[in-house]
Parts: C-alpha cells; sequence; structure tokens
C-alpha cells in the first residue's frame, strides 16, 4: 500500500524531472526511462555513468525490504493476494519447497529481468526465511545488474534519447495527466480481481471446512446408533 501511494504521488512529476533532472528521478522513482535518460545526458556531458548507475540502486529497492518483511510476517496470504488469477506464487512455493536457497537466492538476483511482479519474489523470500542483509546484497547485486544494462543503452543512444526525455518534460503535465488515468483505470480492475480470487478462496475454504465438519458429525452419529444395540442387548 505504501508503495502505491508513493507511486501516485510522484506520478505528476515523472515526466517533468525526466528531461530536467534525470538522476534525481532515478533516486525517487528508480524508472527504466530516468536510468536510461540520465545515462544519456552523460554521454552529452551533463552528469557521469557512474552516478547514473549508483543513483539508480536506491530508486529500485526503496521498497523492496519491505516486501520481504511482509513476507516474513503474513507469508501465504500476501502471496495469494500478489499472486492474482495466474496464481504464480504457488508455482514459486512449490520450488522453494523443493530447492530452498538454490531457488530464492537466483530469484532474488535475476528479480529485475523476471516478467513478473518483483513483489512476488521478495514477498517468497522473506516467507522462505532469508535473512534480511542476504537479501539486501543479493538485492543490490541484481539492480546493479538491472541498471548496468539500462546505463549502457542510454549512453548508446546518447542526444537522440535526451531530446526525447526534454519533449516528455516539454509535455509532462498532460503526458501525467494520461498516466494517471491509464495507471487508475488499470490499478482498479486489478484490485477488484485480486479481491475476488482472494474473496472466492476464502469461500472455498470455509466450504472445505464446513463439509469436513458435516462428515466428522456424521460419522460420529454412526459410531454412536452402532453403540446402542450391543448396549440393550447386554441390558436384556
Amino acid at each position: 500500500m505504501l508503495s502505491g501511494i508513493f507511486y501516485y504521488v510522484m506520478l505528476p512529476f515523472r515526466a517533468s524531472l525526466l528531461g530536467t533532472h534525470p538522476v534525481l528521478s532515478e533516486l525517487l522513482n528508480g524508472s527504466t526511462e530516468a536510468i536510461i535518460a540520465a545515462a544519456a545526458f552523460a554521454r552529452i556531458g551533463h552528469g557521469t555513468l557512474v552516478v547514473a548507475l549508483l543513483a539508480a540502486v536506491p530508486g529500485l529497492m526503496k521498497f523492496d525490504p519491505l516486501y520481504w518483511w511482509a513476507g516474513r510476517l503474513w507469508g501465504e496470504r500476501i502471496i495469494a493476494m500478489l499472486s492474482g488469477k495466474r496464481n504464480r506464487g504457488a508455482k514459486y512455493m512449490g520450488r522453494v519447497d523443493r530447492w530452498g536457497r538454490k531457488f530464492t537466492w537466483p530469484a532474488v538476483l535475476v528479480s529485475q529481468f523476471l516478467p513478473i511482479p518483483n513483489a512476488i519474489i521478495y514477498v517468497i523470500a522473506g516467507w522462505a526465511g532469508m535473512r534480511l542483509v542476504t537479501f539486501i546484497i543479493l538485492d543490490v547485486i541484481g539492480s546493479l545488474l538491472w541498471a548496468g544494462m539500462l546505463v549502457g543503452l542510454g549512453y548508446e543512444l546518447g542526444h537522440r534519447a535526451v531530446v526525447v526525455a526534454q519533449t516528455i518534460s516539454h509535455y509532462g503535465l498532460w503526458v501525467s495527466i494520461g498516466l494517471v488515468v491509464v495507471i487508475v483505470v488499470f490499478q482498479i480492475r486489478s484490485q477488484r480481481r485480486m479481491m475476488r480470487v482472494y474473496v472466492e478462496g476464502r469461500a472455498a475454504r470455509a466450504d472445505a471446512r464446513a463439509i469436513a465438519e458435516e462428515e466428522a458429525i456424521a460419522g460420529e452419529d454412526a459410531s454412536t446408533d452402532g453403540a446402542l444395540p450391543e448396549e440393550d442387548q447386554a441390558a436384556t
């Protein structure tokens, strides 16, 4: 929730910062376009590649330890909520059970490159019992690898990327409004899907418990009925 609030608060500034203060945008957002823009500005003499690379790390990692902590506290519940309809989390949890750190360590390292929400991997790392220090070290390495690739791309694009970034900043207000509308629509749809999956899961578990209780009561009644004739015979 905190990451979502921060994202929406910063959204109106993303476009305007991109072509004017890309390094600041990196620190705040860690966005792909900001990292590329910072490296492109370095190519034309505004800043350095080292700063462009290092500034990306806190921006990319700012909420990762919170997801790890959520995995420690709530485990399977938060994993189920983040997984959505496809239930990727259950698949990864099964791999953790089979492979342990042979899965969790590489998963955290390459999480930035995976076509799934990074939060799922970080929550699973916390649920699996990975130490916080280990998690942060692996996350820093993975973030540097991802940022390094984007910095190389931005440096190669150079002036062309700078022109694009400055154009986006020039029309930043309209770009931000468009982004807000699109993101809000998709977030509402996503939240509704997640809540529906969560409610359906709770209902299924409640039904399963009710059936189990009914079967247990029926079994007790059957055993009681079978014991009554024996008692009657003994009394006779």
